[in-house]
């Protein structure tokens, strides 16, 4: 007899069960069967990933573009190492393994970004008078990011992945109804050099968790991706208050050929000045 799995949270690099002890079944096994047990994350587990993800932000935002680029192309060198596993928890289907594929693939797009982004959203700025002027972009801190429903792999990625890519936190919300992909993929990162706390991985219901990560003080935005809309407008009140950054994208943005706009959306773009001639070896300035 086969022994159903339970699969715990992703928090800090670790696996914990939810603190509530509280789990759900998920079904799609024969005739309907459970397929697994998964842990219903809470809003203590929410407070317990923010706090991860800010202590593992500094290191990974001081992280070389080339080192961040080498992590994210390892977990697709991962990925592509447990295909099978991937396309089995998907349902095993062609559009799965096609599924499986494209979110390889965009690891890999991604991985090729992070040493990029100096030079496409930065500038080297005109001015009058005798010092240079340049905008660079930096991350904005902890993202907290609800993961699409309806595509649990490769919409997963298309959201997770462009928040890492550029040196930002993540704290993410599984799909409620198929959240064995992500689980899965919290196995893959936690084997791939992503340092513990970059990614924090939540199963149970995101309307649960949302607004508290909403209204955090801690986390610097929301990519609400997976929300319903009639849902948006209520966290987006609660991240007001703490004046976030929030990324509202239509219903099927991630499944759209991965441009720029999700890389800009939680970039911050610092300006600084520089005096010319010898007295810039003595430091500058910036505003």
């Amino acid at each position: 007899m086969a022994v159903t799995k339970t699969y715990k949270l992703y928090v800090g690099g670790a696996f914990p069960r939810s603190e509530s002890g509280r789990t759900y079944p998920v079904t799609g096994g024969p005739r309907g069967s459970i397929r697994a047990n998964v842990a219903q994350g809470s809003r203590k587990d929410a407070r317990d990933a923010v706090v991860a993800a800010r202590k593992a932000f500094g290191g990974w935002a001081k992280a070389t573009a080339y080192n961040r680029g080498q992590v994210l192309y390892r977990i697709a060198e991962i990925m592509e190492g447990r295909r099978a596993q991937f396309v089995d928890v998907l349902g095993g289907r062609p559009a799965d393994r096609d599924a499986v594929d494209a979110a390889i693939d965009r690891w890999v797009h991604y991985a090729g970004w992070t040493d990029k982004l100096a030079q496409v959203f930065g500038s080297a700025n005109p001015v009058a008078g005798p010092f240079f002027s340049f905008s660079t972009p930096e991350p904005t801190g902890v993202v907290a990011a609800v993961a699409p429903a309806g595509d649990p792999l490769l919409g997963l990625v298309s959201v997770l992945a462009p928040i890492i890519t550029s040196g930002n936190a993540c704290v993410l919300l599984a799909s409620r109804d198929a959240p064995l992909a992500a689980i899965t993929l919290a196995e893959v990162l936690a084997t791939s050099d992503v340092p513990g706390g970059v990614v924090n991985i939540l199963t149970g219901d995101p309307l649960e968790m949302a607004p508290h990560l909403a209204a955090h003080g801690d986390v610097n935005a929301l990519d609400l991706t997976g929300t319903d809309p009639a849902d948006r407008v209520a966290l987006e009140e609660a991240a007001a208050g703490t004046v976030k950054r929030v990324y509202s994208p239509g219903p099927q943005d991630f499944r759209r050929p991965p441009g720029t706009a999700r890389l800009r959306a939680f970039l911050e773009i610092k300006t600084v000045w520089h005096p010319t001639g010898a007295v810039s070896l003595a430091g500058g300035g910036g505003y």
